[in-house]
């Protein structure tokens, strides 16, 4: 499994070409939440005071998303970025803010992040929640931060993230939990992922 990286961290991101050269910065990253898929990215300029830029990256351009930088084979695949985000949102508008629910309807949290696949993957793999204290039982404090995996545990319902009723026992308290639970590690003390 490639690496995971939270999408926030993809922000002022480095696009850069197979050949060196430095393109453009991550301004917001574009996802079909239905398809939990990262679409493109739309882009900012170089220097301290650009701006956005027109032009956008679509997924189908990007060679690899790295943990320093996001590779392109050359400028070519840049495209409008309008065209890029005309049925598209940005994970901040589609996610990230979103009611955390149960399958009862009580709601435990708020999705803080999004936690996606680098590599050549682009998958939307989990979330970052701001859980309370009755989706994680047991906590001494009001609530904590723990990672989500995506899939039957955890869907989404239009704005919000819907977790199902075993939810609470695959939550991971970091990144390299969240990738033990998605990639099936077993042992894991959290349980098998969903």
């Amino acid at each position: 499994m490639n690496e995971l990286m939270a999408a926030r961290s993809l922000t002022t991101r480095p696009v850069v070409t197979l050949g060196g050269d430095a393109v453009a910065h991550v301004k917001d990253t574009v996802c079909d939440a239905g398809a939990s898929r990262i679409t493109g990215f739309t882009l900012t300029g170089r220097g301290l005071l650009s701006g956005p830029l027109k032009e956008g990256l679509p997924w189908s351009s990007v060679y690899a998303l790295g943990h320093d930088a996001v590779m392109i084979r050359d400028r070519r695949g840049l495209v409008s970025a309008a065209v890029l985000t005309e049925r598209r949102q940005s994970l901040r508008a589609e996610v990230i803010g979103a009611r955390v629910l149960t399958e009862a309807g009580d709601e435990v949290g708020t999705v803080l992040d999004v936690v996606v696949e680098g590599g050549t993957g682009g998958r939307v793999v989990g979330f970052r929640v701001a859980a309370s204290r009755r989706f994680v039982p047991g906590q001494s404090r009001h609530g904590r931060r723990v990672y989500v995996p995506r899939g039957v545990s955890a869907t989404l319902a239009g704005r919000d993230l819907v977790l199902a009723g075993e939810a609470a026992s695959h939550v991971a308290d970091d990144l390299p939990g969240l990738t033990a639970l998605v990639a099936g590690v077993p042992g894991h003390p959290k349980g098998s992922p969903p």
